[in-house]
């Protein structure tokens, strides 16, 4: 099982920008498959970004395709989702997760850290 420790939220005005990192541990990081995920006050949570074991392969949801971006360093262990122009609709708690196995798009992921709150003011 590989830990995940998640950093960078807060708050942000909107259309500013924040960058989130995890750290993973106690696992072989270039293994896994790496998302971001986000949990809004009353709604279900939902998969934002993705990124396969080798960083050549990237998935993002619709809503913040072009304005986030998510990218690992498999030597340090490491995913990032930096986030520009943000929107109140992007307030949330943002989780980082991990999944070994095959690339394929999916939200069944079994690792997961404690998350970090964005929140975007109007």
């Amino acid at each position: 099982q590989v830990q995940l420790v998640e950093s960078g939220g807060g708050l942000v005005q909107t259309g500013g920008s924040l960058r989130l990192s995890c750290a993973a541990s106690g696992g072989i990081f270039s293994g896994y498959n790496m998302a971001w995920f986000r949990r809004a006050p009353g709604k279900e949570r939902e998969l934002v970004a993705a990124v396969s074991r080798s960083g050549l392969s990237t998935h993002y949801k619709d809503s913040v395709r072009g304005r986030f971006a998510i990218s690992r360093e498999n030597t340090k262990s490491t995913v990032d989702l930096e986030m520009n122009d943000l929107k109140p609709e992007d307030t949330a708690v943002y989780y980082c997760a991990a999944k070994s196995g095959p690339w394929y798009i999916s939200e069944e992921y079994d690792n997961w850290g404690q998350g970090t709150q964005v929140t975007v003011s109007s």
